[in-house]
């Protein structure tokens, strides 16, 4: 992990497109916004493994469905 020290309205880039800007410090909060071209998804981490979990149970699901589906068929 590499660990950057920067101050209010300081910057570090991501490759050509992606720039952090430190926007306000608040007691143990650190405001940051991100400049980013608009097809890079952006996600608190709590927000991306959510969607990550909520992925995979519905590709699970559809599997089951899908079987479901099939059996039916077959009786007909």
């Amino acid at each position: 992990m590499l660990v950057l020290t920067r101050k209010l309205n300081e910057s570090i880039k991501i490759g050509d497109d992606i720039e952090i800007t430190v926007i306000g410090v608040e007691g143990d909060q650190v405001k940051l916004g991100i400049d980013a071209p608009r097809n890079i998804d952006i996600h608190r981490k709590e927000i991306y493994l959510a969607i990550q979990e909520e992925n995979s149970e519905a590709a699970g699901t559809s599997i089951d469905v899908l079987k479901q589906f099939t059996k039916s068929i077959k009786k007909s």
